[in-house]
């Protein structure tokens, strides 16, 4: 196994410390997914009002044997954030790949659900990679010659703004080369109600799931922010088209980190992820500006819920 983050990445101080010196206090929200975090998420994708994975779930089972008869024969699968236990079996199974390796920054995580991809699928080379796939990293030397199927669903390219997102499925391109594919999920832009509906449920796992952010500051970066001073929101932002988490102050609080004294006010917060949703073409436009070429988009019955198979072409030479 390849490792590119330590148990307490020096990345992660350095992101917290400067993200809540900024101007509008911030965190990236790769954060959230230490084990417990990514314990929480994997919860969260099972409530009745979180759509975006049963949505795009009951999509690729009915799409799979078409996205099957486009994919390269003998690929090796990368996905970007460790194995779902039920996307990444699917599509295993109806591509029969040679090689699967997964690439997520919580390594205990990732190592269990390797296994457990190991364990089901017996005859596929499974490496998992620990690393930030938003940072530089390397694949294993044994895929070189393999063809490339990144695989990114959940629509976690929402979690990044259009810029940053772009640079992303740039890094994506380099990384897995030219003639590489990518098999992206994409959520739509619906009624504002179930989008809230979906990122504040009432039983307050989500609310867990943020929150679980200042436990781990408070664990691994020596802070002692007092968890009950906060609370969780979800936002709608309109003119930017995503849902925001936020981590709102109920009080005036101060607290340090790592040494680093920081205040708060009453009411204001902590931007801790965002999650865009897509116009009927939005999303092929991004995908474009990041170097990948639509070749096939489907989506569910509602509109709700986009997959694209996109590929790496060769760059042109003029229009």
């Amino acid at each position: 196994m390849l490792e590119t983050a330590e148990r307490v990445d020096p990345a992660f101080r350095e992101d917290v410390l400067a993200g809540l010196s900024a101007y509008i206090p911030a965190v990236p929200a790769r954060w959230l997914y230490d084990r417990r975090g990514s314990e929480l998420f994997d919860e969260i994708t099972r409530l009745p009002a979180y759509y975006p994975t049963q949505t795009e779930t009951a999509l690729l089972k009915e799409i799979l044997p078409d996205i099957a008869k486009c994919v390269h024969a003998g690929a090796a699968v990368v996905e970007f954030g460790a194995g779902s236990a039920t996307k990444t079996p699917l599509l295993l199974e109806a591509i029969n790949p040679a090689a699967y390796v997964p690439v997520d920054i919580s390594g205990d995580y990732l190592r269990e659900s390797a296994a457990e991809i190991a364990d089901l699928f017996p005859s596929i080379s499974v490496e998992p990679v620990v690393a930030d796939f938003a940072r530089p990293f390397d694949l294993p030397d044994s895929i070189a010659a393999l063809p490339k199927l990144g695989f990114f669903p959940g629509s976690t390219i929402g979690n990044f703004v259009p810029r940053t997102g772009t640079d992303l499925l740039r890094s994506f391109r380099d990384l897995l080369g030219v003639g590489a594919q990518l098999l992206i999920g994409m959520d739509k832009v619906k009624p504002i109600e179930r989008l809230i509906a979906a990122y504040d449920d009432p039983t307050g796992v989500t609310a867990a799931f943020n929150l679980n952010l200042l436990e781990r500051i408070n664990r691994e970066l020596d802070g002692d922010i007092p968890i009950d001073a906060f609370r969780h929101e979800a936002r709608w932002n309109d003119i930017l088209s995503r849902i925001e988490m936020h981590l709102v102050a109920r009080r005036d609080v101060t607290f340090t980190i790592s040494g680093k004294s920081f205040s708060f006010a009453k009411g204001s917060s902590i931007h801790t992820e965002n999650s865009h949703k897509y116009g009927q073409r939005g999303a092929r436009v991004l995908l474009l500006a990041g170097g990948w070429t639509p070749l096939a988009e489907w989506t569910d019955p509602a509109g709700d819920f986009a997959v694209i198979l996109a590929e790496a072409l060769p760059n042109r030479f003029a229009p």
